[in-house]
């Protein structure tokens, strides 16, 4: 019992401190936690924390907010989408922080992973208005795949839709999923 409170309590540490952890199980079943996976081998991010940033960002949230209030309308009303989820999600990732880069590589207003970003087509995740497309229309299509199940969505949106469907369309047990589904849909709600 002791190794697994160590390991828990490693992440915990991990988490607070603002690193992202992956996860492998090599091919006897054991598994592997880091912050710093190695190249050829099958890590699986499981945790991902917000970007360094988040904390001084907060400060400008409220002007950065209005400044893209119009961008995420539009996007919104593209994709038939409620800008207020929109919002919700784009404080929880980035604090209106268009330059916002996540210890793993996300980057932008809705936090966009490379390969999230390839496949919507978006070429600079700097770009405020291609990351807020690019993130809308993913949103979208995990409320499609989980039949509109707002929560599933969020969490998909966190942790993967691999994870969610991995946990028979449930939340996955991550303790910074479960807490980013928690708080997305307090903003939502309070919005």
């Amino acid at each position: 019992m002791k190794p697994l409170l160590v390991a828990t309590l490693s992440i915990a540490l991990i988490t607070d401190a603002g690193a992202d952890i992956f996860k492998y199980t090599d091919p006897s079943g054991r598994v592997y936690y880091t912050d710093e996976p190695k190249k050829g081998f099958d890590y699986r991010l499981i945790i991902r924390t917000r970007p360094r940033t988040y904390s001084r960002d907060l400060k400008f949230m409220s002007g950065n907010k209005l400044k893209f209030n119009d961008l995420v309308a539009k996007a919104a009303a593209k994709h038939q989408m409620d800008p207020k989820l929109l919002h919700a999600v784009i404080q929880a990732e980035s604090a209106y922080n268009p330059n916002a880069v996540s210890s793993a590589g996300a980057v932008g207003l809705m936090q966009l992973m490379p390969d999230t970003a390839r496949r919507y087509g978006v070429t600079d995740r700097r770009d405020a208005e291609q990351n807020v497309d690019g993130g809308t229309r993913y949103l979208k299509d995990l409320l499609a795949m989980f039949n509109s199940n707002l929560t599933l969505a969020v969490a998909g949106y966190n942790a993967g839709e691999g994870a969610v469907m991995k946990y028979n369309n449930s939340v996955p047990p991550y303790p910074e999923t479960r807490n980013y589904v928690q708080h997305v849909m307090a903003l939502y709600r309070k919005s």
